[in-house]
């Protein structure tokens, strides 16, 4: 029997560090509730808009598998592997941190937020050599479409993590209808409203709403709105 868990956008943790303005799915930081530690392998879902010419000083990861999206405006990435790059809205960065790596993020604007959804997910391999990657996807691919962003083959759609998991991104009219199938058995399914509506089930989910099932075969979205929506395929153990 399938099972499900909601979590509307207002129950989500908040910190306004005034240059950072955080919204978090699950805990983190000051932000804790032993109901809201994860669903399954993933571990954060950070809902990030970052001060013009702001951001994150050097810091430390470790076995983590790291996934930023950018949602508006840019974002520019340093590590101690030597990268150095800028990602932007329509790429998907994604950092194995594996044995260890350091790295700062900052908003190089000077006139704009940064807004950016960033999601760590426990891997299935640990102490894994570092290893950095981004890709510019075509965002015409995710019209009334699911537009696979990420998978655990290097050879396959997107970028790659070592995890089972895969993730899609979708841009659909209102009243489009959609299904989505479960890619493994043993994954759970966790979807994210980017902005918009749709009816799932008997539920209706709005713009930075969460919605998880577990013990499915399939299901089926509406919108009710344009919708703008990211699904995350993950094992739950």
């Amino acid at each position: 029997m399938h099972q499900f868990i909601i979590h509307k956008s207002a129950s989500r943790g908040y910190a306004n560090h005034g240059w950072l303005i955080a919204r978090h799915t699950f805990s983190f930081a000051r932000y804790h509730d032993s109901e809201r530690m994860n669903f399954g392998v993933l571990r954060v879902m950070n809902d990030d808009i970052i001060g013009a010419g702001m951001g994150f000083g050097t810091h430390p990861h470790d076995n983590m598998e790291i996934i930023t999206i950018p949602l508006s405006g840019d974002l520019a990435h340093k590590d101690s592997m030597g990268n150095e790059a800028i990602i932007r809205h329509g790429d998907i960065q994604v950092m194995s941190a594996g044995t260890g790596i350091l790295h700062s993020e900052f908003n190089p604007n000077k006139d704009i937020e940064a807004k950016i959804l960033q999601i760590w997910m426990f891997p299935n391999k640990q102490n894994v050599e570092p290893r950095y990657d981004q890709i510019s996807l075509n965002l015409k691919d995710q019209k009334n479409e699911l537009q696979q962003i990420l998978s655990p083959n290097p050879d396959d759609a997107g970028v790659w993590v070592h995890q089972e998991a895969w993730f899609f991104m979708g841009n659909f009219d209102k009243n489009q209808t959609f299904v989505y199938k479960s890619k493994k058995e043993g994954n759970g399914l966790y979807a994210f409203i980017i902005k918009g509506s749709a009816k799932v089930r008997d539920l209706v989910l709005e713009t930075r709403d969460g919605f998880g099932i577990w013990d499915y075969d399939q299901i089926s979205f509406h919108a009710t709105e344009d919708l703008e929506i990211l699904l995350m395929d993950v094992p739950m153990k």
